[in-house]
């Protein structure tokens, strides 16, 4: 089925809920207003319609392979990402002093939006790099950033993150990967590098390993940790590509999903050591790398939203094709299109509810972060940061975990056929399921926005986040329409279920981390289903004045009807929520563990 992207939504969202005029206030941002959102938006469009979108089913039935030490990507990958590189995709957010077109986050989420959307596998290879390049741009050297960046940012060479090791997952404290300096000021690694995506490939000339290494004789745990740079091949002064390095792939994993995504193990250091740079100060290296982390993360969020509309517009097409039964209300002579029946209707509702509640969430969020970077005044800088900061746990994670309840009913809208690979329903399904766990798992997301985003602070961001939600509550009641009725009700119900969630976990933290943890998950779906929702809540303002003025009628009723599904479908689970975080803790917790 052909992916068609919701360029309209997106364009929605940036003007009446994002602000993008606001943005286009900001220094080196006054060309990147909503007529420039709208131009990229729709060539960006084209591409990942006409050239990316094609290769997904390709990608999931003739994945990436691995021979000889030599990984080959998926015919047509390597034609496709010489186009996205030529049309200056992956420099599209990144300063023009290196080559980049310096536009907003706000307009490169939408972007990444789509071509996650139209290739999930065939996207982490720039984002990835982006992820590299954030890093590079925060904690690299002049040298570092002249002579790698034009390179990665007009997509000649490709970035990879090296943390995980066969002994340290998610817990970087155990990373044994070795660094020996040299006399030169250069490092030696040598060690082992798993889930490496896009660690090796035929598509770019060169790839940057961001490396995760600890030097000789640093302290243990993650405070002796250091960040480098291991090339794959070396370069000279003017970039041009010399001999190979000592870091080798070895073999590639067999997955679930994404499957077109080599995903490799790297060997660094087999024939007398791996060449790498030092990116800032020794055993700095997991603050540098937490900059690529947090970039990673937003990008992840961004991925269950694209993974969620692709399985959508797949679950629509089919909906009104499948001929099956006549409709209950007995509104069909015969049998119809299984669009009629009021189960599937409410599946593709809720599909379409979940994403673009999450959509409004990033790219609100993605206005935060232009806003925090570029804002003249400190204190506004300040607040955004912080609103931004609080809301990257919740877009990665909250993101993530409905992508996969959504691509779940788009299997379950095709019935048995949806089990059948052919249809290509379940191949979202796969693909989905990664998103929940790279990049920090849902748990570990949970973690951040206990520890770091509520316990640090006493919840004080949180309830000025609160304290924002009640505004828009208040504006919702005092309309006349049924739906900002009851939407102004469910978000009361949500918010004042949050405030107590905040408030116990600001309590307990530390007094009682068991009993705070055990529901840090449900504290972060509810905390994401109450900002995705807030922002619904927000569109449903819009429409409303819209269809009022009789613009975009049939689009503006359509964003209504789904804002109010939202409210009352998905909004109404919070208070339940609330309970089993503040009243649960004693039964997730009380079983004695040779009882399990």
């Amino acid at each position: 089925m052909s992916y068609q992207a919701p360029v309209k939504d997106m364009l929605f969202v940036m003007k009446e809920l994002a602000g993008i005029e606001a943005v286009a206030t900001l220094p080196e941002f006054e060309d990147a207003g909503y007529d420039t959102a709208a131009a990229v938006l729709e060539e960006c469009a084209k591409l990942n319609e006409g050239v990316i979108a094609p290769l997904n089913w390709t990608g999931d039935q003739q994945p990436s392979w691995f021979k000889d030490g030599k990984v080959t990507t998926t015919p047509g990958f390597k034609e496709a990402f010489k186009e996205f590189a030529q049309g200056g995709w992956q420099g599209l957010h990144h300063p023009a002093d290196f080559g980049g077109q310096g536009l907003p986050k706000l307009i490169h989420a939408a972007c990444i939006e789509m071509i996650n959307s139209a290739n999930l596998a065939f996207a982490l290879c720039p984002l990835l790099t982006d992820g590299a390049i954030e890093a590079l741009l925060t904690a690299g050297s002049d040298e570092h950033k002249t002579r790698y960046l034009p390179k990665m940012i007009d997509g000649s060479w490709t970035g990879t993150m090296n943390l995980t090791e066969p002994q340290a997952g998610s817990d970087l404290a155990a990373v044994r990967t070795r660094a020996e300096p040299q006399p030169d000021g250069t490092y030696k690694l040598f060690g082992t590098k798993i889930f490496i995506t896009y660690g090796e490939h035929d598509m770019a000339e060169n790839i940057i390993h961001l490396t995760l290494a600890r030097v000789v004789g640093a302290p243990e745990g993650v405070k002796g940790i250091s960040l480098f740079i291991v090339p794959k091949f070396m370069t000279d002064d003017s970039g041009a590509i010399g001999a190979r390095n000592d870091v080798h792939c070895v073999s590639i994993e067999h997955k679930l999903g994404i499957k077109a995504s080599p995903t490799a193990v790297l060997q660094f250091g087999d024939n007398g050591g791996a060449v790498g740079y030092l990116v800032g100060q020794e055993n700095r290296g997991l603050e540098y790398m937490f900059i690529m982390m947090n970039a990673a993360r937003f990008a992840v969020g961004v991925q269950g939203i694209a993974v969620a509309e692709r399985s959508y517009q797949h679950a629509v097409a089919y909906a009104r094709d499948r001929v099956q039964s006549r409709p209950v209300d007995g509104s069909l002579p015969a049998a119809g299109a299984i669009i009629h029946h009021p189960d599937v209707r409410r599946m593709l509702m809720t599909m379409r509810a979940y994403t673009e509640g999450c959509r409004a969430l990033a790219l609100v969020s993605a206005a935060a972060y232009d806003a925090a970077h570029g804002h003249p005044d400190a204190e506004v800088r300040k607040q955004n940061q912080a609103f931004y900061e609080f809301m990257v746990p919740l877009i990665k994670g909250y993101s993530t975990e409905m992508s996969l309840e959504v691509t779940s009913l788009g299997v379950q809208v095709h019935g048995g056929m949806g089990y059948i690979e052919e249809t290509g329903a379940a191949q979202y399904y796969r693909d989905a399921k990664i998103l929940t766990i790279y990049e920090g798992t849902t748990a570990i997301q949970a973690n951040d926005l206990v520890g770091r985003k509520t316990g640090r602070d006493g919840g004080t961001t949180a309830k000025a986040i609160a304290a924002q939600i009640e505004i828009t509550e208040e504006a919702l009641a005092s309309r006349s329409s049924a739906a900002a009725q009851s939407f102004a009700r469910k978000l009361k119900a949500a918010r004042l279920a949050f405030i107590d969630v905040v408030e116990f976990v600001a309590a307990q933290g530390r007094s009682s981390p068991n009993a705070v943890y055990a529901g840090s998950v449900p504290y972060l779906m509810l905390a994401g289903n109450l900002m995705a929702g807030w922002q619904m809540g927000r569109a449903l303002i819009a429409a409303e004045d819209a269809i009022n003025e009789g613009e975009e009628v049939a689009f503006m009723t359509a964003k209504a009807n789904t804002a109010r599904f939202y409210a009352e479908h998905i909004l109404a689970k919070v208070p339940g929520l609330r309970d089993s975080i503040v009243e649960g803790a004693d039964s997730a917790c009380g079983m004695a563990l040779e009882s399990f």
